[in-house]
């Protein structure tokens, strides 16, 4: 979508390259994914400094930011919101509900007011301050804000696709996190409801993304980060 919108992507991949610190001259929009790692780990994981670093910059310019599952954690610790374990994983296919602000959010007013997404997560987000709560769940009482105009956190995963689903639960990194489940979350459910619900989220990623790329402003501005 956003090659379509005529943009270029860099991707940068701290697995590979620990070490990495990119600059965003000359970039409309940074966009953190998610992964295996929690947002505390950085004894293991030196890089979410960087992240850290590089997230607060992005905000500091005003830029467009959006987070997803550990991407959003992430966003939430740099603007000085918190990131603790959920009493219960959210793996699979749940509700998430729209707050009010969240029903008139420019981006996320596509969704319906209760709105089935896909989910791999084990954390929940505390609000930062002067954050907007947009979307929660029972198991996460945060499930999307917004910062200023231009920094979006999700926990959920609009990006998933039926073969992006069917890795993680098949690799082996996630394979111990499936035992824990078992007699909670169940594999081949969550195969028989994604061939049900692929479709559907796959038009509301569209549809959200879409709205979150028409809001780039490409102009420089700045916004003052809170003090922590």
């Amino acid at each position: 979508m956003l090659k379509e919108a005529g943009f270029r992507i860099r991707y940068a991949n701290f697995g590979r390259d620990p070490e990495l610190r990119p600059s965003l001259d000359k970039y409309a929009a940074l966009i953190v994914l998610g992964g295996p790692m929690n947002s505390d780990q950085i004894d293991t994981y030196p890089n979410l400094i960087s992240e850290l670093e590089i997230i607060r910059e992005a905000v500091s310019r005003d830029m467009s930011v959006l987070g997803i599952c550990l991407g959003a954690q992430l966003l939430a610790k740099a603007l000085g919101g918190t990131v603790s374990r959920n009493a219960t994983r959210e793996i699979g296919w749940y509700d998430v509900s729209l707050t009010d602000l969240g029903a008139a959010d420019p981006v996320l007013s596509v969704f319906a007011k209760t709105q089935q997404v896909f989910q791999w997560h084990e954390d929940g987000i505390g609000l930062p301050p002067d954050a907007v709560h947009l979307a929660r769940s029972p198991a996460s009482l945060v499930q999307a804000f917004r910062y200023g105009k231009h920094a979006y956190g999700f926990q959920f995963h609009l990006e998933a696709d039926r073969l992006l689903i069917e890795r993680w639960l098949t690799v082996a990194n996630n394979q111990d996190v499936l035992v824990e489940e078992q007699g909670r979350i169940d594999p081949q459910q969550i195969r028989s409801r994604t061939v049900q619900s692929i479709a559907a989220l796959q038009e509301l990623s569209q549809a959200t993304f879409s709205r979150w790329i028409d809001r780039f402003e490409l102009a420089p501005r700045r916004w003052i980060l809170p003090s922590r």
